[in-house]
């Protein structure tokens, strides 16, 4: 009862703050508030890499790679589709372990306009599925906007692919917490790779495109 209460709670206040920020004519998506007099600069941020796997698929694949994969097609489709409109930077390239305090120091260095994490999820359960998108917990200059964010990438996957939501939450993750002073941030999990659809969804390279597609998209001006 105690974490329905919780999930509850969190519901409505994200809820209420949408509804205030729309009321008030908080203009989205959320890069149209920055300036624009230059490119907008996005740090992608492909979760764990190199000793560090994170979920392991139930066919195999690894967390490391699918996220390394979805970053890379984005930066592909801001040149090809987008036309270079975005300045799009990647903690990491290759598949190395860096420090989550480094993620977030890239992110202050390149003074970035939003900043998103790329992860997937894993449960006991195997039935669990779909995608979640986390704002951070901990109050901070652009707490509105990570909410604003959070919520536009969660139904730009869910309505132009089709992803199941599991909704917009909050947590202390620290790529989280130690960037929402700096710009806009969400944390996104993109399926369970415990979940049999889910983790072979991401076998096909057509789909990791339209995810990468969509991602971008959701930011798009």
């Amino acid at each position: 009862m105690f974490k329905e209460e919780v999930i509850m709670t969190q519901f409505k206040v994200l809820i209420s703050i949408i509804l205030v920020l729309e009321l008030s004519g908080f203009s989205r998506p959320v890069l149209a508030q920055t300036n624009q007099t230059r490119k907008q600069i996005i740090v992608i941020d492909p979760g764990h890499g190199g000793k560090d796997s994170g979920a392991v698929g139930v066919n195999g694949i690894l967390e490391k790679d699918v996220v390394l994969n979805i970053a890379e097609q984005i930066v592909v489709i801001n040149e090809t589709i987008f036309k270079n409109q975005f300045e799009i930077y990647l903690t990491r390239y290759k598949d190395t372990l860096i420090s989550l305090s480094d993620r977030a120091k890239l992110a202050k260095t390149l003074k970035a306009d939003i900043f998103i994490s790329l992860h997937c999820n894993y449960s006991d359960n195997p039935n669990a599925r779909g995608l979640e998108v986390y704002a951070s917990m901990k109050q901070g200059k652009y707490s509105k906007e990570s909410i604003l964010l959070a919520y536009d990438l969660q139904m730009g996957l869910k309505e132009n692919i089709g992803f199941e939501s599991r909704g917009v939450k909050f947590a202390n993750f620290q790529v989280l917490r130690t960037t929402v002073d700096l710009c806009p941030t969400a944390l996104l999990e993109m399926g369970f790779l415990s979940n049999c659809l889910d983790s072979y969804y991401f076998l096909k390279p057509h789909r990791t495109f339209l995810v990468a597609l969509a991602i971008l998209n959701a930011v798009n001006i």
